[in-house]
């Protein structure tokens, strides 16, 4: 048998992919991740999600050309999602308590955790959920430099960039724990941050307890 030439495979990679607002793609994306959320990321194969979607296993390669385009495309939807989401959330006059009740969402949290098992061994995944990380980060300092500046609470003694971070972290950290099955002292961590949202959010805010 012939080996294939350059140009062969650089044919084959080129090949035609489905169009991106494709119905059948859409429907792809939904079974890959229905089967994320309920099996993990490991039981995602290009059988398992054809299945689920009710067709044939070449159309998943016909749509992506490996897994990883699969996840790609699959982590890119949820993000912009996620992101449309908080944009709406922040833009709220309580935009520390919007962030912190979206980021208590179990099964966003399940989801998150799954991909960053899956950056473990694919790093064009790792890559993209810092691309994800960063643009939201910003998102969230640039709401909560506003709301502490109305606030009259002295940015360089609550740092926005700080503020975001513990309040994703504890939340991320919480559900984790839930996950399999702790919850000592949730509910008072839970209130604590409840206080701590109030007093920072209030219309007369006074800088909350320095133990948080």
């Amino acid at each position: 048998m012939t080996a294939p030439t350059a140009e062969g495979a650089k044919q084959a990679s080129n090949r035609r992919i489905g169009l991106e607002q494709s119905k059948t793609r859409a429907l792809l994306l939904d079974a890959a991740d229905a089967v994320m959320r309920e099996e993990g990321y490991a039981g995602v194969s290009s059988r398992r999600v054809a299945s689920r979607a009710g067709l044939k296993p070449q159309l998943v390669h016909y749509y992506f050309r490996t897994m990883d385009d699969l996840f790609l495309a699959l982590f890119r939807r949820r993000s912009e999602k996620g992101l449309e989401h908080y944009a709406e959330a922040l833009a709220s006059d309580r935009p520390l308590r919007a962030m912190w009740e979206m980021s208590r969402d179990p099964s966003g949290t399940a989801m998150i955790m799954e991909f960053s098992a899956l950056a473990n061994h694919r790093k064009v995944i790792s890559a993209e959920i810092a691309h994800y990380g960063d643009r939201l980060r910003e998102m969230q300092v640039a709401a909560l430099s506003r709301l502490l500046a109305t606030r009259g609470v002295d940015p360089d003694a609550y740092p926005p960039i700080a503020v975001a971070v513990l309040i994703s972290s504890v939340s991320l950290f919480l559900r984790m724990e839930d996950r399999i099955g702790m919850s000592a002292g949730h509910a008072e961590t839970e209130a604590l941050v409840e206080r701590w949202l109030n007093q920072l959010e209030s219309p007369a805010a006074q800088p909350p307890p320095a133990t948080v």
